[in-house]
């Protein structure tokens, strides 16, 4: 099995997620041993921020390892578990919002289209927004 990096990119739909990470110094530290629990924006999840906002971010690091690190919460938590929870405390420091109430799974206004991708070193949810600290 891949970690979580290798997952990402093997999967073909994180381009601009796995840039990201890349430019923020973050690929090592989610290489790691981890165990991790990624929510990860797809292409066309960054593709919704407004025109410009990646190239921005791209350029001002410590807002891009803050937004990134919003969508890790240290750990393996399954959907089982996920459901279970009203709020998650990320790797950035503050929580991210979970409401399973609705039959899907929502991380603030994000929803999670696909729970549970395995990888060596934790777990990916698969998200349908950019999730963005307050």
């Amino acid at each position: 099995m891949a970690n979580i990096i290798d997952t990402a990119v093997n999967a073909g739909s994180f381009n601009t997620l796995v840039a990201a990470i890349k430019a923020a110094n973050l690929v090592d530290t989610l290489k790691g041993a981890g165990p991790f629990t990624v929510f990860a924006p797809t292409d066309e999840a960054f593709a919704k921020l407004p025109e410009g906002t990646v190239d921005a971010l791209l350029k001002d690091i410590p807002k891009l390892t803050k937004i990134l690190t919003y969508h890790v919460v240290s750990g393996k938590v399954l959907s089982g578990d996920v459901v279970k929870l009203k709020s998650a405390t990320t790797v950035e420091g503050s929580d991210v919002k979970i409401d399973a109430s609705n039959g899907s799974v929502k991380i603030n206004d994000s929803k999670v289209v696909t729970p549970d991708v395995a990888t060596d070193n934790g777990v990916i949810h698969i998200i349908d927004t950019v999730l963005l600290p307050a």
